[in-house]
């Protein structure tokens, strides 16, 4: 793996946009770290940090990073998908089909960092989960794991949206530039006003595509170097952040409380966007400080290493902790009362140990993220388009569903409401497995070398 990283590093050309890269490991590293912290695990069950000490709150505003992962997004996505366009065959005219082709050949491409992993990781939990519920288990710490450790997946869910929506959005983007930005921010205005002000039910569900995508698409604004204020977007994004939970109906944490009428995150809200905005504009002015120092091969060297695996780590990291957790429990170690002073200085142990064993989970799973060799097929197969289409939205409902449900209550058929739908679990993996079968599917056929996907 050293001699590999260090190969990949040295062959990093000049024009690469290494600050994303760091900004991709970092945000999924804070969220890790953010998850470790923030659980509150006794005998009893689970809590939050965040609810035991609301002084706490505040911190999140620092905390939550992930609209600055979905801002890395689209900055990625936007440079693959234009790479693919670039390297289409030239087709006679009137034969169409090349479009579809670069859709599928970029789906395929990107889904397959994303699902490999995942996929790796449902199916190891089913197995075990399903082992321990037939030998008559699944209480306990057990079946609180069982049931969250699936939680991260509504992450993966979205981010499949992003991936299926950037052509589209990308081309609205070319011909709006920030009016396309705009667009998506007043969508989630309306979503709110008629959320708050017009108590119009369930349409704050429509928020998890606007806030997020509207994020996405200052990844794109990223791309083709039109953030050119920074500091007026990070000082108004904070200030209408500020604002609106000062103000409106909004709660001070940016993340999901228990218990909470209502949430910034789930569903997202207009307040989460403006914390989006004023976080991008905190990372775009730390750009140059950052790019100096990733000029430095061990820096950099560290980055690419990390890279290779955060996807992996993200994925395992709650086994990790519910793991150590589960260990001090059996060997009867005290597991003082959350925010307890004796809590607070068992916080290091805990986080090295959950580290430790995440490394040993990454060490084990880590092959499946890297990208499958990916052969250009003969020529670009009608409906390519629609199928891989098809074929992530079966994985974007596959995913969410089964972040919603878990897999706790197996053999009793427990099911969750996905727009209203229930769903069990064997359900959500196999519209995971069909929607990226179907995906392989009109990529293989697609007649573009996809090649390595940006990061």
């Amino acid at each position: 793996m050293g001699s590999s990283v260090r190969e990949l590093a040295g062959a990093t050309p000049a024009t690469r946009d290494r600050y994303v890269d760091l900004l991709r490991v970092a945000s999924l590293g804070a969220v890790v770290l953010g998850h470790w912290l923030m659980a509150a695990v006794t005998p009893d069950g689970v809590g939050n940090l965040l609810a035991v000490v609301p002084a706490l709150q505040p911190l999140t505003w620092l905390l939550q990073v992930m609209p600055v992962f979905f801002f890395v997004g689209g900055f990625s996505h936007a440079l693959s998908y234009r790479s693919l366009l670039r390297k289409r065959p030239e087709r006679p005219e009137g034969a169409g089909g090349s479009e579809d082709s670069v859709y599928s050949a970029f789906l395929r491409a990107r889904l397959q960092r994303l699902l490999r992993p995942t996929m790796v990781f449902v199916l190891v939990w089913g197995a075990a989960a399903l082992l321990v519920q037939l030998l008559g288990g699944g209480g306990g710490l057990t079946g609180v794991t069982l049931r969250m450790v699936t939680q991260p997946l509504w992450f993966i869910g979205i981010y499949l949206a992003m991936v299926a929506f950037t052509p589209p959005l990308l081309k609205l983007h070319e011909r709006y530039g920030w009016g396309a930005f705009a667009g998506l921010a007043g969508a989630a205005v309306a979503v709110d006003v008629l959320r708050f002000a017009a108590v119009v039910p369930y349409v704050e569900f429509l928020n998890f595509a606007f806030v997020w995508l509207a994020v996405h698409q200052l990844g794109f604004l990223r791309a083709d170097g039109r953030i050119r204020r920074p500091a007026l977007l990070a000082g108004a994004g904070l200030v209408t952040a500020g604002a609106l939970v000062a103000f409106g109906p909004y709660p001070l944490s940016m993340v999901g409380m228990p218990g909470e009428k209502v949430s910034n995150m789930a569903p997202p809200t207009l307040a989460l966007l403006c914390h989006g905005l004023w976080l991008v504009g905190a990372v775009e002015l730390l750009r140059a400080p950052a790019a100096r120092l990733l000029e430095r091969p061990r820096v950099w060297r560290t980055v690419v290493a990390a890279n290779g695996v955060a996807m992996t780590a993200f994925l395992w990291h709650l086994t990790a902790m519910f793991g150590v957790y589960g260990a001090m429990l059996a060997l009867d170690v005290e597991l003082p009362a959350p925010a307890s002073a004796a809590w607070w200085a068992q916080v290091p142990l805990r986080i090295a140990l959950a580290a430790a064993l995440t490394a040993g989970l990454v060490a084990v799973f880590r092959t499946f993220e890297r990208p499958a060799p990916t052969a250009p097929g003969a020529a670009g197969a009608t409906g390519a388009g629609p199928l891989a289409a098809l074929g992530a939205t079966l994985c974007l409902l596959g995913v969410l569903g089964l972040s919603m449900v878990g897999f706790g209550g197996l053999l009793d058929g427990r099911t969750a409401l996905l727009i209203a739908i229930p769903v069990s679990a064997p359900a959500a993996v196999a519209m995971t497995l069909g929607g990226w079968l179907l995906v392989e599917r009109a990529g293989r056929g697609a007649g573009v070398r996809a090649g390595r996907p940006a990061r």
